[in-house]
């Protein structure tokens, strides 16, 4: 039995570059715009954390959560508040584009109006469901944390007095990657999969499971290809895609430089101007570098997302979103290869025209 996961790797290459190519500015930019909030703005950057001793600083220690005021607190409460706020309305974008992505590949045309007000309710739905895996992974975490830390502080068992009990670390902390595993695996089968579905079939998020649990127990080897494979591909995606950012932030940080460079000089003369100069550059090299971000990882977020849906479709012919562009693609790819357009190589121009129109 051909495993689809290995054999769909090259035809999702080839839908990838009909979509895309020729280049069309307008598509492009709104794809961005969707994989913005789809993907993030990209990079997967994991900061160095520090520490400040308990003896750092001028008096040789630092103020404790009991000295700090109600004042202090309230800021606090409002900034996190923010953060939660801010993160909430990205996942609910974010949850409503996924399905915005599916229909501009089904329909291969990109209109973010029609698409979000067809499908913002199964978005809504999407959007409590991920919150939900999310609160199911964080709340477990806690109680596991909470298992390790509070008997050390009470004072109770080996741990008492010298930190965190090893022995009970090295326990439960295998208990959270597993946890981490297996709710990062539903959330991101129903990403690739389970959204499909619901366009598909027009189902909620729990129908789409229901629909789409039978072809898992039917074909887990051809699933478990598929996971195994999309993962190197997710890890060979994000290096590109961060090498490319890369580059586009060296390029950037030419002009954006310049500038901070001459409000640093300005700032010797009229320092609030300087520091505004300052600020303008950083503002637009951010603003910039997260546009360029977006618009790298279009033809990579493009990529992964037809490759799952030809791994469906080849799975469940039922559940086959994308069927014309995979009679293309290897139609022409047997004939001799594809144009970026998805014609063979060796039609003739009517032939092309004529598919085209299709």
């Amino acid at each position: 039995m051909p495993l689809h996961a290995v054999e769909d790797v090259d035809d999702a290459y080839r839908a990838t570059r009909a979509f895309l190519w020729p280049a069309d500015r307008t598509v492009w930019t709104k794809l961005a715009l969707v994989v913005l909030f789809v993907a993030g703005p990209g990079g997967g950057y994991s900061g160095a954390q520090t520490s400040v001793p308990a003896d750092s600083g001028p008096s040789g220690a630092i103020q404790s959560p009991a000295t700090i005021g109600g004042a202090e607190w309230l800021v606090v409460a409002v900034i996190v508040g923010l953060i939660v706020v801010v993160g909430l309305a990205v996942l609910l974008v974010g949850s409503v584009m996924e399905f915005v992505l599916i229909e501009s590949l089904r329909n291969e045309t990109v209109t973010l109006r029609a698409y979000w007000g067809r499908r913002w309710r199964q978005g809504l739905r999407l959007f409590g469901f991920r919150l939900l895996i999310g609160l199911v992974f964080v709340g477990s975490t806690a109680v596991v944390a909470a298992l390790i830390l509070i008997p050390s502080a009470a004072g109770i068992g080996p741990g008492a007095g010298g930190g965190v009990s090893v022995a009970t670390a090295l326990l439960l902390l295998p208990l959270i990657v597993v946890l981490g595993v297996v709710t990062g695996l539903i959330d991101g089968l129903t990403t690739v999969f389970a959204v499909p579905v619901m366009v598909h079939e027009n189902r909620t998020v729990l129908g789409a499971w229901r629909r789409l649990w039978p072809t898992i127990t039917a074909n887990l080897w051809q699933y478990l290809g598929y996971v195994v494979v999309s993962v190197v591909l997710n890890v060979v995606v994000g290096v590109l895609a961060a090498l490319a950012v890369g580059v586009g932030a060296v390029v950037l940080l030419i002009p954006f430089g310049l500038l901070a460079a001459i409000g640093v000089l300005v700032a010797t003369a009229v320092e609030p101007l300087g520091i505004g100069v300052v600020a303008l550059a950083a503002l637009l090299f951010g603003v910039s570098l997260l546009a360029v971000a977006a618009l790298v990882q279009v033809p990579f977020v493009v990529y992964l997302r037809y490759y799952a849906l030809l791994v469906l479709g080849d799975i469940e012919e039922s559940l086959d979103l994308i069927a014309d562009r995979r009679e293309a693609v290897r139609a022409a790819d047997g004939a001799g290869g594809t144009e970026p357009n998805g014609v063979a190589d060796d039609a003739t121009p009517d032939e092309g025209r004529n598919r085209d129109d299709e």
